[in-house]
């Protein structure tokens, strides 16, 4: 019996030895695996993430990109800079934050205004007076663009580029400063009329290969420029961006045109309030 029961116990151990061998065995093979996982996330990290950035227009850019993977999850997007005069400048300036002004898919909202003719009211006025001016109308757009949520992106002399989450946001404003525009203020009444061009245009913030591409950009300031003064006009896309119940109506479409600098053809829109 006693020879029985060292024989069973001898077995017994050989089998827990071998079943720690085998457990050790597994335990190292997926740590193998855990560890070629880890390298090929990393490797996958390092294709996909953009060179270092050398100068503050790259940096800025950077924070675009860092900030674009996380759009589908929480609506956050860049805004590119420009102005009217300078549409191929990209987030030219260091202090330029990224915005949260985008829907859920990216999209987001452009305007461009500035003073109709402000270079002969500038020499008429003088420096001095224009200044001045300049300030009674800055306080006009602000007071509306912050109104609707709107985030300015960068001003350069008389011109404004905002960035709006929603186009009818964008609209609306829009209209609510030619409204205020059309009753100046004791100032801008002294001095004479200040006419104000809009334009406004929907559409994404496109990357390719660490880049930015600026079309919409361009598109929404190629249409303020075809603003007359005391004029909002939007693009097609924003007409396609409102709701049915929008607190602003689109009329009188253009015929198919050509923007400068931009392939195809656009139809443009007047913005006015609800009948």
């Amino acid at each position: 019996m006693t020879v029985v029961l060292g024989v069973l116990c001898g077995a017994l151990l050989c089998a827990v030895v071998a079943l720690v061998i085998v457990v050790r065995r597994q335990r190292a093979a997926l740590a193998a695996d855990a560890e070629r996982i880890e390298l090929l996330e990393a490797d996958l990290a390092t294709a996909l993430r953009p060179p270092p950035a050398q100068n503050p227009t790259e940096r800025a850019i950077s924070r675009v990109i860092r900030t674009a993977s996380k759009v589908r999850e929480q609506g956050i997007t860049g805004v590119i800079q420009s102005t009217i005069e300078d549409l191929t400048a990209w987030a030219g300036e260091e202090q330029a934050e990224i915005v949260h002004m985008a829907a859920p898919d990216g999209t987001v909202t452009l305007f461009f205004s500035d003073i109709e003719n402000s270079t002969q009211l500038n020499a008429r006025m003088g420096d001095k007076t224009w200044v001045r001016v300049l300030e009674a109308h800055d306080q006009v757009l602000r007071a509306r663009i912050g109104q609707y949520r709107g985030q300015v992106v960068k001003t350069a002399g008389d011109g404004f580029m905002v960035a709006f989450r929603d186009a009818e946001a964008a609209c609306r404003a829009a209209v609510a400063i030619q409204s205020d525009l059309r009753r100046p203020s004791d100032l801008l009444r002294r001095h004479g009329k200040v006419r104000v061009r809009i334009g406004i245009h929907t559409g994404q913030v496109v990357a390719k290969g660490g880049d930015y591409f600026g079309e919409n950009v361009a598109l929404a300031a190629r249409v303020a420029d075809l603003a007359s003064g005391g004029e909002v006009l939007a693009s097609d896309a924003v007409r396609e961006s409102l709701d049915a119940d929008a607190a602003v109506d689109l009329i009188d479409p253009t015929e198919p045109i050509e923007l400068r600098g931009l392939p195809g053809e656009y139809v443009v829109w007047r913005v006015v309030p609800p009948v």
